[in-house]
């Protein structure tokens, strides 16, 4: 009998960091899964740790053989002669994304994570499966870009359709277009990319308007929700609850893999949207919902962005394997019940962090100032979702 839902991490995960100064960092990781570990959510017997590196082949369903070499290549120690112009040549040479000592491993291993979780679940071991490393859904075939190496989520997408021949949603709701995989897929009748993101006349990567639909055979099973810069919690939620169940009502998908970058939350330092945890604590509860409403349960969740990862992304994440195990943690949230986080979690990470920390899983409303243009935010936004279902 299946299991409701497995957590997968790799303590490798945590080598995927190009330096101290970086915005992205698999500190993390660590806080959300101590966050879980204080409220009794997870064990270290329950974390399901899975093979370092999958087969290479699986990776060059996604990406060029010519890349993975480059990216092998300025993985080594060594000085490397001609280095900056190979990093050059496949995007491996910016400030978001440089290449770092040991990256090629460390990236397989976040590939490893999402190929397990997509396997867990599409074998009917698990209903849900949880890899929190996972999500780097900037990566193209042939370059890195926006902090992302690998795209492990397409590298899972690909692994399904061609061992499952399931047909699969792909929800991301990072703050930031989910580019690389809706670009992977675009021709793909099969592959239902969905976004919701700021949009890209403000935000890196300038992409994901709502006329990109598609081609060939795969137009109509791309869907993108632009949202205004400064959008609140009611716009973000309307568009979304909105716009995604007429998707899954259309498309009827076998399986969801949904991300969760958690940067559209007012106090992350990359984005203008202005959200608050309450959209982290629904946006699982919608998934978890529309998973048993269409596709049997079968749901696969990977991270993502967040930058705040302090006071924003281990409440976030948590939120996400605390609704996928139906814990009461997350029904008390449901509830409007104000739930105080685990004191010794909040005193352990104090010296660390930057900023005062929370003491509650959600944000007090007070903390965060509302905007002066919110009607006409939310003017804007309704227009754009009306465009995106008028064809649904």
């Amino acid at each position: 009998m299946a299991s409701d839902a497995v957590f997968i991490h790799h303590p490798d995960s945590s080598g995927y960091k190009f330096d101290e100064e970086h915005p992205f960092d698999p500190l993390r990781l660590t806080l959300t899964i101590d966050l879980l570990k204080e409220v009794n959510a997870l064990n270290d017997e329950l974390i399901e740790t899975p093979l370092p590196y999958p087969d290479e082949e699986l990776l060059s369903l996604v990406h060029r053989t010519d890349y993975l070499a480059a990216v092998k290549q300025l993985s080594e120690q060594a000085p490397i002669n001609d280095s900056g112009l190979l990093a050059q040549q496949f995007g491996l040479h910016t400030e978001d994304t440089p290449f770092f000592p040991g990256m090629h491993k460390a990236a397989m291993t976040i590939v490893s994570g999402s190929l397990a979780a997509a396997d867990a679940v599409m074998t009917g071991r698990a209903k849900h499966a949880y890899h929190l490393a996972g999500g780097l859904h900037h990566a193209f075939p042939d370059r890195a870009s926006g902090f992302c190496v690998y795209n492990d989520a397409a590298v899972a997408i690909k692994h399904i359709r061609q061992t499952y021949n399931a047909r699969v949603l792909y929800i991301d709701t990072d703050v930031h277009h989910g580019d690389g995989v809706q670009w992977i897929f675009y021709d793909d009748p099969d592959v239902c990319t969905y976004s919701i993101h700021e949009t890209g006349k403000f935000l890196f990567p300038g992409t994901g308007y709502v006329h990109e639909k598609g081609t060939d055979h795969g137009f109509g099973a791309c869907f993108n929700v632009p949202l205004e810069p400064y959008t609140e919690d009611e716009s973000w939620l309307e568009s979304f609850n909105i716009t995604l169940r007429k998707v899954l009502s259309a498309y009827k998908p076998d399986v969801i893999i949904s991300q969760h970058g958690c940067d559209a939350h007012a106090y992350d330092p990359l984005s203008h949207i202005h959200c608050s945890m309450r959209i982290y604590a629904e946006i699982p509860a919608i998934i978890h919902e529309l998973a048993h409403t269409y596709t049997d349960g079968r749901w696969i969740a990977l991270g993502g962005g967040g930058y705040d990862i302090f006071r924003v992304v281990p409440r976030a994440w948590s939120l996400v394997w605390l609704t996928m195990i139906d814990h009461p943690i997350s029904h008390g949230i449901a509830a409007g019940k104000v739930i105080a986080l685990p004191d010794c979690w909040v005193k352990r990470w104090t010296s660390f962090s930057p900023l005062k920390l929370p003491t509650t899983w959600m944000d007090d409303p007070a903390d965060i100032e509302p905007m002066p243009r919110r009607l006409e935010i939310a003017d804007k936004n309704r227009t754009i979702q009306n465009i995106v279902i008028q064809d649904l």
